[in-house]
């Protein structure tokens, strides 16, 4: 079966890149964004692999109208890349509850809308890959960021339900976070690494099935091995285990 992606936020910086690279790569992507304008200049650098749909991820109306079009014309959707996210900066001061939780409906109900349009085919073949676009933000969240990292962590959380409500009954859905790093886009720093690098590694992680990736945390090109206790690495070099090597893609 032909791989069908859904790309959110597809109408700039890291979203319009992975669209690109996707496309490159033979796949053919929805980008959804809420501009016409921008996912159609994603369009003209993507090709005729690129179906531009406008659509505000917060919306569960309107993401599940614009999913249920990518099956009518492009096929059953077997890539989901979540990355559609918003950083208002603003200091916590200067929220308002609706202002907050505007940025929560887009990094965390964007999610969650997506996620609840795809899973259902994925489910009745039995197989699928969702990637979601993650960061640390939530660990040590820095000033005029507040709903940014609460949204963010608690979208790293929704991965890890998401495995333990799933991936036990359907482990060729295969589901993982990737941190991709600070990116030279609007929302990320001038000095960032070039969106197009970033979407290289994004999208040959999209592309890979290995169920053992689930739960997996990347960041940019490598994965990141969980910690191990003294006691455990003791036990294994007794018990003369190899020791866990960290994959990368690229």
């Amino acid at each position: 079966m032909a791989e069908v992606a859904v790309v959110t936020g597809a109408g700039s910086g890291l979203g319009r890149a992975l669209a690109v690279e996707l496309c490159r790569q033979g796949v053919r992507v929805a980008g959804l964004g809420r501009r016409e304008a921008a996912l159609q200049g994603t369009a003209a650098l993507a090709g005729a692999g690129f179906l531009a749909l406008p659509a505000d991820v917060a919306d569960p109306s309107g993401v599940a109208a614009a999913l249920a079009r990518v099956a009518r014309d492009l096929g059953p959707v077997t890539i989901l890349v979540n990355n559609a996210a918003v950083y208002p900066r603003r200091d916590f001061l200067e929220e308002t509850p609706e202002s907050f939780m505007s940025t929560v409906a887009v990094n965390l109900g964007g999610m969650v809308a997506c996620c609840a349009a795809v899973l259902p085919g994925m489910v009745e073949r039995g197989e699928g890959r969702i990637l979601n676009v993650s960061t640390f933000a939530d660990v040590a969240p820095i000033p005029l960021a507040g709903a940014y990292s609460v949204s963010k962590g608690a979208a790293r959380i929704l991965t890890r339900a998401l495995i333990a409500d799933l991936c036990d009954r359907f482990p060729r859905i295969v589901i993982n976070d990737w941190m991709p790093g600070v990116l030279a886009t609007d929302m990320g720093l001038a000095e960032g690494l070039d969106p197009a690098v970033a979407a290289s590694w994004g999208a040959a992680l999209a592309l890979m099935r290995d169920p053992t990736l689930t739960g997996t945390i990347w960041e940019r090109d490598h994965e990141l091995l969980p910690p191990r206790s003294l006691k455990r690495r003791i036990v294994d070099r007794l018990a003369l285990r190899p020791m866990p090597v960290a994959r990368r893609v690229g």
